[in-house]
C-alpha cells in the first residue's frame, strides 16, 4: 500500500500498560467514525505495513487503546512509538457539495471572493477551537480560520477550493 492511496489517521501516541497495548491518537474530526477498526497501516522506514487489531477501545479526546496481533509485551510495542498510521483512503465514502476531507483538498488553489487567486492549500490545521486552512502564495504562508461560512465553493474536478474570508485577512498576510 502507497501512502498517496491513503489518509493519514493519527500516530502511536505512548503505551498503554505493560502487555503490548499503545494509546493511539486519531488526528481525525470524529474519532467516532473509526470504532469498529480492525486493521490498519503503520509506517515502519517508510514502509506502509499492516497491523490487525485483536482489540481497540475508544478513549476520550481523539485516544483509542490498541492492541496489535503479534505485538505480546512493552518492548515490542515500545519500537511502535511515534510511527504514523494511515487507512486506504477508499474506504471513505464519497463526499459531496461543500463536504470535504482535510487530505483530500491538500493542494487545491485556494480563491477568495473578493482577494481572488491566494496560493495553494498546504494543510487544514485541525484545531478543535478554531481550525484553519494553511495556505502558502509564493514563499509566504497566509491562515484563513475554517469558520461555518467560509467555504463557499468545492470544485473537485478543477481541484479549486472557494472561501470568504473575512475582510483584509489576506492583504494583512500578502502585502
Amino acid at each position: 500500500m502507497n501512502k498517496a492511496d491513503c489518509f493519514h489517521l493519527g500516530y502511536i501516541a505512548k503505551l498503554h500498560g505493560f502487555k503490548g497495548e499503545v494509546s493511539l491518537f486519531l488526528d481525525v474530526t470524529n474519532p467516532e467514525d473509526y470504532r469498529t477498526l480492525d486493521a490498519l497501516f503503520i509506517d515502519l522506514n517508510d514502509q506502509l505495513t499492516p497491523f490487525f487489531l485483536t482489540s481497540f477501545k475508544l478513549k476520550n479526546k481523539g485516544f483509542a487503546a490498541a492492541k496489535f496481533e503479534g505485538i505480546a509485551d512493552e518492548e515490542s510495542a515500545r519500537k511502535l512509538l511515534r510511527k504514523d498510521i494511515y487507512l486506504p483512503a477508499q474506504i471513505l465514502p464519497k463526499l459531496s457539495g461543500l463536504h470535504f476531507y482535510d487530505h483530500e483538498v491538500v493542494g487545491f488553489t485556494i480563491f477568495d471572493e473578493q482577494y481572488g487567486e491566494v496560493g495553494i492549500l498546504k494543510q487544514v490545521i485541525d484545531l478543535k477551537v478554531n481550525p484553519l486552512l494553511q495556505i502558502m502564495s509564493d514563499d509566504k504562508e497566509v491562515l484563513i480560520p475554517l469558520l461555518k461560512d467560509t467555504i463557499q465553493k468545492v470544485d473537485r474536478k478543477k481541484k479549486e477550493l472557494h472561501v470568504q474570508s473575512p475582510d483584509g485577512l489576506i492583504e494583512l498576510y500578502l502585502s
